[in-house]
């Protein structure tokens, strides 16, 4: 799980010689996977299968929808729906019929909170206080996502966008989780393609993030999106894992 530093966000301490060296470094290539993998990588019609709906008043979704409402289900109607009793006693499909209830909607009170904060808890590497949650997700609620199965989060994303080093708008994924019970339906990678898209509309020229080393399938979510390997934090974390920093050129 991604650490929340704000002081590390914002890369005050880094050394512009140091970041000098890597942007060269990773110029040539980087700046290709960034412009030619940008817009396949990231476009939500490319993979996503899942409906989505404004519900209660929502009406901005990813940074793009103002509608009141705006359903896209891809679901194949011609394959039989398996179903089961879940442990509340209702019917429930399998894992992948499930995927197709999935819903994605923007954070919108404060009432969202205790759902997000319980969901992320649950994968942190150390303890955050609700004052960290509340620094991301009240200064930046545009930028964080919830994935809804009924009325139960499944998934979530808080992120930010600031300007960095005066020069360039920098976003940053600060925190994402998702539901034992519900991973490896693309729920994750889709909670960060919505991340990036409103980003994107609000002229983000990068996005980073950390994660631990030794986090192979968040290396691989995000990897798969076209972010690369920027640094590595020895001792980063409170339970001494290293991480490894994360960058996505949107430009």
């Amino acid at each position: 799980m991604e650490k929340i530093n704000v002081e590390s966000v914002t890369d005050g301490n880094e050394s512009e010689s140091e970041q000098n060296s890597i942007e060269e470094k990773n110029e040539n290539s980087l700046t290709d996977i960034a412009t030619l993998d940008i817009t396949s990588r990231l476009s939500l019609k490319t993979t996503e299968i899942y409906g989505e709906s404004h519900r209660n008043g929502i009406s901005r979704v990813n940074g793009i929808c103002n509608s009141p409402e705006r359903i896209t289900s891809m679901t194949n109607l011609t394959q039989p729906e398996t179903t089961q009793l879940n442990q509340h006693g209702t019917l429930s499909g399998t894992l992948e019929s499930r995927g197709n209830d999935i819903k994605y909607v923007s954070y919108t009170s404060e009432l969202q909170m205790p759902d997000i904060m319980k969901l992320i808890q649950k994968d942190l590497s150390e303890p955050y206080s609700i004052y960290t949650y509340r620094y991301f997700i009240y200064n930046w609620p545009k930028l964080c996502f919830l994935a809804m199965f009924g009325d139960e989060c499944v998934g979530a994303i808080v992120c930010k966008l600031d300007i960095h080093r005066k020069v360039i708008k920098r976003g940053y994924i600060a925190m994402l989780a998702v539901d034992v019970k519900y991973r490896k339906q693309k729920i994750g990678s889709n909670l960060v393609r919505r991340a990036i898209q409103a980003m994107v509309e609000d002229n983000a020229g990068e996005v980073v993030l950390e994660t631990e080393i030794t986090n192979r399938p968040a290396l691989r979510l995000y990897e798969n999106l076209g972010f690369v390997r920027d640094k590595r934090l020895f001792r980063y974390y409170l339970n001494g894992v290293d991480a490894l920093r994360l960058k996505l050129w949107l430009r």
